[in-house]
């Protein structure tokens, strides 16, 4: 008979203790212990992963260097996020909200990784339904395998049957192991599962995709574990009242990390935005106030985003500071900082901050473009056309560098701006790309005639 074990594991962390704990020692968060029982049989997970070629230890010295060949998931952004393709016998993590996509992207991606046999484990949707998603994007790949499973044991039985090159796994919450008594979701469940499916990828070398659940945090749901063993953990966010979506690298083992890639989604599924300055930049038939361009970078691609202010008078006692996609602490400061080193009356105004696309930005060297618009917005007079901005703004209204100002800048004249305003700082070693025009600026008080003027 198996021996059975009992433990209390914390929903927040997966810390386990022997009984329960009001608080946890780990996380520190209160009444988040859960009782669950632990039974390992004879036929489990491990008894099939055994099975598995063992390695031997090697010395530094003797470890041969191949290069390694990434997978090309036929996907440019998806490519760009991963670091250029997929690295075989990799474990990615893929979290987001219900609804945003995570499951059209990822049977998108078997679908569409052509020369690649994929097979699609599904625990939440049949077979049926996955065929007509897979009807509706309009992608057919006779590589691509369909598999409504929740039992690990088949589903690595089939893996090693089939032996593909990338497996889906939609999603770790629903996938369980007999060797284990408690409920499919539960932190040892997880757990468990995922480092099976960990210790299969690193054998075999066959790539893995795993998509996960979250909590209403915003974080993923299940042991904080499970963002520590795998090799890369994307984040698919987006607003559901907008058709864009971002995929954000949140760690990576093989590539560069907080890279982006932008989507949007259509009739059929995701589309890839090479481009993403054509989504976040409108047009208008005439100027209008409170509208300033701000050149961003996200990882290492640069693009230019739409910042809308709306500055009236206060109808109650206290003003109303609203930021949407952009920190309201953050907007609170920039607003002191023009009262106190330019001299606008702020403290009756109302105001309101908006990011086009629904994009959430936390990037400091959009200050000056925030500022801009609030200027803008003050005066009821709109910003000069073909000038838009990059810097960030210290408490003392000076103008600092932002990162990667030459990128922020050659995007902006690929992009046919006419002006780019910039920290003075930087009036010595940035290099000035030829058909626009680079203003430097050390404080606030020169920015309004920079803005405002057709010519400096």
């Amino acid at each position: 008979m198996a021996k059975v074990k009992k433990a209390y594991f914390c929903s927040k962390c997966g810390f386990e203790a022997p009984k329960w704990l009001g608080r946890c020692p780990s996380c520190g968060e209160w009444n988040t212990f859960t009782e669950e029982i632990i039974s390992r049989g004879s036929n489990s997970a491990a008894d099939i992963a055994a099975d598995m070629p063992q390695t031997m230890p090697q010395r530094v010295s003797e470890i041969q260097q191949e290069k390694v060949r990434r997978l090309d998931m036929c996907n440019s952004e998806v490519n760009r996020v991963l670091g250029g393709g997929l690295v075989p016998g990799s474990l990615v993590l893929l979290g987001g909200e219900p609804g945003i996509g995570k499951s059209t992207l990822s049977l998108q991606l078997a679908l569409s990784s052509h020369g690649l046999k994929t097979l699609y484990v599904s625990g939440e949707e049949s077979a049926e339904q996955i065929g007509m998603r897979a009807e509706r994007l309009g992608i057919e790949n006779e590589e691509c395998y369909i598999y409504s499973e929740t039992l690990l044991e088949n589903i690595l039985l089939q893996i090693k049957q089939h032996q593909p090159d990338i497996v889906v796994i939609d999603s770790i919450q629903t996938i369980y192991t007999e060797s284990i008594d408690s409920s499919a979701g539960s932190v040892s469940q997880i757990r468990e599962c995922a480092a099976m499916l960990l210790k299969y990828a690193k054998t075999t070398g066959t790539s893995i995709f795993i998509i996960g659940h979250i909590t209403k945090d915003g974080a993923i749901a299940g042991p904080k574990i499970l963002e520590h063993i795998v090799d890369v953990v994307l984040q698919f966010e987006g607003d559901g009242n907008s058709v864009n979506r971002i995929l954000r690298g949140i760690k990576n083992r093989f590539g560069a990390t907080y890279e982006i890639g932008v989507f949007e989604m259509i009739d059929k599924g995701l589309r890839a935005v090479e481009n993403p300055s054509e989504i976040l930049l409108s047009h208008y038939d005439e100027p209008l106030s409170g509208i300033a361009v701000g050149a961003s970078v996200d990882g290492i691609r640069p693009y230019l985003i739409e910042v809308q202010a709306l500055v009236s008078n206060a109808v109650y006692g206290t003003p109303q500071r609203n930021a949407t996609g952009f920190d309201a602490r953050r907007m609170s400061m920039l607003l002191a900082v023009l009262e106190k080193r330019v001299g606008m009356k702020l403290f009756q105004k109302d105001v309101f901050l908006n990011f086009a696309g629904g994009f959430k930005v936390a990037d400091p060297g959009l200050d000056l473009s925030v500022v801009s618009a609030v200027i803008s917005s003050y005066f009821d007079r709109p910003v000069a056309q073909g000038v838009c901005c990059a810097g960030e703004i210290g408490l003392s209204g000076e103008v600092r560098p932002a990162p990667r100002t030459e990128q922020r800048v050659a995007e902006a004249a690929r992009l046919g701006f006419k002006r780019i305003i910039v920290s003075g700082f930087l009036r010595k070693g940035l290099k000035k790309p030829k058909g626009i025009e680079v203003v430097f600026i050390n404080n606030l008080g020169e920015l309004p005639r920079a803005i405002f003027c057709e010519e400096i």
